[in-house]
């Protein structure tokens, strides 16, 4: 049997000066991939060992793929990997049926993944995101500024 627990895989910043963020993580050693020009003051991946995925997002971007971003807000999405689709849909119904806060409910989201973000007690965000489905792919646009 398959272990079916989410895993934690994902560290998010939701920034406001992408540019100094980046510089800081340059000088602190990380490496930063490039990117395409208009996605550049809005997503920036940072290379780490393991599999952690570290992003760095605009303020703006953050509220495309989490409709309860509140507006101009910074701080960490904490985001963990499930083994399905459906695990999403079903651990967003069990934390919000247990009162706890829904921020985007589960959609297919344009890089091809199921995807949903719940707050925790103290209201950090938390996603939880199937594994990427390239078929599911869509379009996406940088936040027009």
């Amino acid at each position: 049997m398959a272990d079916d627990r989410p895993v934690l895989n994902q560290i998010n910043l939701v920034v406001r000066d992408m540019d100094a963020m980046i510089e800081f993580y340059r000088k602190l050693g990380a490496e930063i991939a490039p990117t395409e020009p208009p996605w550049e003051r809005h997503h920036r991946t940072l290379s780490m060992p393991d599999g952690l995925d570290f992003d760095l997002d605009s303020t703006d971007f953050a509220a495309q793929w989490n409709r309860g971003w509140p507006p101009g807000q910074t701080g960490p999405v904490v985001g963990f990997r499930v083994a399905s689709r459906e695990a999403v849909d079903g651990i967003y119904e069990d934390l919000t049926n247990a009162g706890y806060v829904g921020q985007q409910p589960p959609y297919d989201a344009f890089w091809g993944a199921r995807y949903a973000v719940i707050a925790d007690p103290e209201g950090n965000s938390v996603g939880v995101m199937s594994p990427v489905d390239p078929a599911r792919r869509t379009p996406q646009r940088p936040p027009t500024e």
